[in-house]
């Protein structure tokens, strides 16, 4: 069995978390493919390898036949991990070492059962959505796809913008506000949210059209189906716009013409059994905890 350990960030004070999981996907006899940089680091800080792991640092070195990655860090973590994993359809396991931890769901303190389930198999793949952008013009050509969002926002300026929205070629709305958000059902507890988007619940098929800081009080977040194209043409004051897809930017202009669509492949998410949305909803936006209950 193969499986693959990634960290964005080392930092000193998890050595021992990744230490000890090393040490106990060896004594399970696993080969390992280490991210470059963290093995790195890893040798530096004396952790004892007992074969050489395959090393890689982008989706190309990725074996195809990694039966899971392992994710260590929080949910940004976990958006990097989509980008290496691409459309091989390699389930993810998120080691949440950092703070909210939607996505990178395992506590440091449920490494051990962890890694046992995943040895056993007791556990269950969800099959996260993910959004694909199509572009006249050059970007994110390497990865146009994202499990949480996608938006448009003003850039360099105090001014609103105006996004043109068509829902399949028909036209929705002109948005006047700070930006646009798409979300997938995954992404609507992210920047959605704190724009008081809905919560989806991620089996959903859907996306969510959310505007940041509209100038209409009319203007309020939508909710289509995800077999719809939506499309997007930008004014503005200035001609550039900054564009994201999850954590990666580029700056755009009025030339470009965009558009959202369901991306043809899924992010395979691993949750142990004992989690389930409803839990985590309670326990990351403390839904239920009221002094009148």
């Amino acid at each position: 069995m193969l499986i693959a350990l990634y960290n964005r960030v080392y930092e000193k004070e998890d050595f021992h978390i990744l230490e000890h999981t090393v040490a106990l996907l060896q004594s399970h006899n696993v080969t390992l493919a280490v991210y470059e940089k963290l093995y790195e680091a890893l040798l530096n800080d004396g952790v004892s390898f007992l074969n050489t792991p395959v090393i890689f640092h982008d989706y190309q070195k990725l074996p195809a036949d990694t039966h899971c990655l392992i994710s260590f860090g929080g949910d940004g973590t976990i958006l990097d991990v989509v980008t290496f994993i691409g459309n091989k359809q390699i389930p993810v396991m998120g080691i949440n070492l950092g703070r909210l931890g939607f996505l990178a769901a395992v506590g440091k303190d449920e490494i051990e059962q962890a890694i046992r389930q995943l040895m056993m198999g007791n556990y269950t793949i969800d099959e996260r959505a993910l959004m694909h952008l199509d572009s006249n013009l050059p970007v994110f050509e390497d990865a146009p796809f994202a499990l949480n969002e996608f938006t448009i926002h003003r850039l360099q300026t105090s001014s609103m913008i105006k996004v043109h929205t068509y829902l399949n070629g028909e036209f929705l709305n002109t948005y006047w506000a700070d930006g646009l958000v798409i979300a997938t059902p995954t992404g609507s507890t992210g920047y959605s949210l704190s724009c008081n988007g809905p919560v989806v619940f991620p089996q959903a098929s859907n996306f969510i059209i959310t505007p940041v800081a509209p100038h209409n009080l009319n203007i309020r977040p939508i909710v289509v189906p995800d077999d719809t194209v939506i499309s997007f043409e930008m004014e503005g004051r200035t001609d550039e716009f900054l564009c994201t897809l999850d954590a990666r930017s580029a700056t755009i202009t009025k030339d470009y013409q965009l558009a959202i669509r369901k991306e043809s492949f899924s992010f395979k998410l691993i949750r142990l059994d004992e989690h389930n949305f409803l839990k985590t909803i309670r326990q990351k936006l403390y839904w239920g905890v009221d002094s009148r209950n």
